[in-house]
């Protein structure tokens, strides 16, 4: 059954970096766009990075803008999102999406930033 993975979330200070990565299994991401969501409590899920298939573009939410970086390892089938200068209000679950013609969505990581 074709499904994504996140791992690599956790507890980390201000300032700190973490890297989470999503794998998928039973599709190829070579052929879809991938995407980091997150969703903090009592918020929406909101985008955070994507990364188009066709044209390997990438767009960011303007909240991570210059923070977080999104990249791909199409021959691991992972998904990478790099996060660098943690803040307080990055703390939410981190949800990989992969999106084509089928949808799949992960289940989430917890990324908590406090002191």
């Amino acid at each position: 059954q074709a499904r994504v993975v996140e791992s690599g979330g956790g507890l980390v200070q201000p300032g700190g970096s973490l890297r989470l990565s999503c794998v998928a299994s039973e599709f190829t991401t070579a052929t879809y766009d991938m995407s980091w969501y997150r969703q903090a409590p009592g918020k929406e899920r909101e985008l955070v990075a994507k990364s188009d298939f066709i044209d390997g573009r990438t767009i960011y939410a303007d909240s991570v803008k210059g923070r977080f970086t999104i990249s791909r390892e199409d021959g691991k089938n992972t998904v990478y999102l790099q996060m660098n200068s943690l803040k307080p209000e990055d703390t939410a679950v981190y949800y990989c999406n992969a999106r084509r013609r089928l949808i799949y969505w992960g289940q989430g990581t917890q990324v908590t930033v406090s002191s």
